[in-house]
């Protein structure tokens, strides 16, 4: 076995478990790739010039069965839009929506974003454009600030050490990831010329440009409450606001849905104290009264001192 076959072998994978862990449950392989796969690595090319497999599959979120859930929604029959993702070619994501007309809206606005360039600086440099991921009629929504780098590698927003972090405090409240619907004010990750790591925030500019795919998603999704995490999140929303200390924890109105600013999951990565992770938690019991979700008394006394 060549190294570039044994390379190539190792990525596809890798790229089938990243699959695997954001819930897909189901590949299609196009038969001619199947024909492909079976033949020897070297047969009629050179061992540099084997090609990539075409991969489809379809990303359905996985059935759960919440701890808690929310308030009822009118039933209605989903339907589904089969939208192309920017960074692997031929990949396919299914979104689900009970209404069509919400589906198709969504299809031709994440459209819009991946082939956006208005910042020629950030569409030179991107991976792929991080668009948003859960369910587009969650009542639920996390805003914050831009991709950094292993979403800007994987395409989804929230997968690093901090996304991890925010899905502890969602899986906390008895929700999941497919529950609610993640963002971010920014669906580029900022450029960083010169350096091989670490993050900056956007700038003014960016986030005005940006800041209208952010307005349409949550227009078409109108959840019943909005959660900003971070300064740069609060500021991209609210405008220039008096600082994430004195507005956290206190109810703010964004296109007439309910906001809560909190602290970003990156805060508590850095400051561990438990006082500062009873306030997020804090935050959030608010957010879950607001949306008349039930709440333990296990729940409301996490992070407190025994």
């Amino acid at each position: 076995m060549s190294e570039s076959y044994r390379q190539l072998l190792d990525a596809t994978v890798q790229h089938l478990e990243g699959l695997k862990a954001r819930g897909v449950r189901h590949v299609v392989v196009a038969p001619e790739t199947l024909r492909a796969l079976t033949l020897p690595p070297t047969a009629g090319k050179s061992p540099n010039s084997y090609s990539k497999p075409q991969i489809q599959s379809a990303i359905v979120p996985p059935k759960i069965e919440p701890a808690i859930s929310m308030p009822p929604k009118k039933p209605a029959a989903p339907t589904s839009v089969v939208l192309p993702k920017a960074a692997i070619p031929n990949l396919k994501i299914e979104i689900i929506s009970s209404s069509p007309e919400k589906a198709a809206a969504f299809t031709a606005l994440r459209e819009r974003a991946l082939a956006c360039v208005k910042c020629p600086h950030l569409a030179a440099s991107r991976t792929t454009v991080v668009f948003g991921v859960g369910n587009i009629d969650a009542q639920l929504m996390f805003v914050g600030e831009a991709p950094g780098a292993d979403e800007d590698e994987q395409g989804e927003p929230f997968v690093g050490r901090a996304g991890q972090l925010l899905t502890k405090i969602i899986l906390a409240t008895g929700l999941s990831r497919a529950d609610v619907y993640i963002a971010n004010i920014l669906k580029c990750r900022p450029d960083t010329p010169g350096q091989s790591a670490g993050n900056r925030p956007p700038t003014p500019e960016e986030r005005a440009t940006c800041i209208p795919y952010l307005q349409e998603q949550i227009d078409l999704i109108k959840p019943k409450a909005i959660v900003a995490l971070g300064a740069t999140a609060v500021d991209g929303l609210l405008g220039k606001a008096p600082g994430i200390t004195k507005l956290r924890g206190q109810w703010q109105t964004y296109r007439g849905i309910p906001l809560m600013p909190t602290y970003h999951p990156a805060y508590l990565l850095r400051n561990q104290a438990m006082t500062e992770k009873r306030k997020v938690w804090e935050d959030i019991l608010k957010v879950m009264e607001k949306l008349e979700m039930p709440i333990t008394e296990k729940q409301r006394n996490f992070f407190l001192k025994t």
